[in-house]
Parts: C-alpha cells; sequence; structure tokens
C-alpha cells in the first residue's frame, strides 16, 4: 500500500495526549505503522553520564501511530490523503483542497 505520510510532511494530530498539537514527521516507522514527529509525544528518558555526554533527563520524541495523524493542507486544516494518476506517475493530493502535495 502506498505510504499517504511520508517524511517532512506537516501534521496535526487527531488523538491522545497532544490532540490539536502540530509538527513535522522526522520519520517514518511503516513496519510498525508508526511515526516521529518533533515536538509531540515528548517523554523524559534517563540516560547514564559517558564520555561525551553529560546524561541525565533528556526529553525524546515517542513514535505516534499513523492512524492518530493527518496531513495539514495549504489553509493549515486537517485533509484526508488521495492519489490519482498525473501522466504515467502517482502523485498524492489533498482531498479538501485538491492540491498535489
Amino acid at each position: 500500500m502506498a505510504a499517504k505520510l511520508k517524511k517532512g510532511d506537516k501534521v496535526i494530530v487527531l488523538a491522545g495526549k497532544d490532540k490539536g498539537k502540530k509538527g513535522e514527521i522526522t520519520t517514518v516507522l511503516p513496519s510498525k505503522g508508526k511515526a516521529i514527529v518533533e515536538g509531540v509525544n515528548i517523554a523524559i528518558r534517563h540516560t547514564r553520564a559517558s564520555q561525551g555526554d553529560q546524561g541525565g533527563r533528556k526529553p525524546i520524541a515517542v513514535p505516534v501511530d499513523l492512524s492518530n495523524l493527518a496531513l495539514l493542507d495549504a489553509n493549515g486544516k486537517a485533509t484526508r490523503v488521495g492519489f490519482k494518476i498525473e501522466g504515467d506517475k502517482k502523485v498524492r493530493f489533498a482531498k479538501t483542497t485538491g492540491d498535489v502535495i
């Protein structure tokens, strides 16, 4: 199945503790069906000090399920993603505005 959300897409969170937050996808984990979004779903991890790092409590972005994310269209609102054929290429487009992404 084609990927509806990709690295670099601007998204909004639809459900969970960070509902309504916006961010950019930094990593997609297709095998798990999750993505890491900057500034969303932040958890504190305790790290041990090493030679190059002081250690302590570090905020880390944790993966969010893809079903809880929606793409932002040109107006800044959540939209669904569709696919259409242009020439000999398959392209993604925003369902609300019809703009090619």
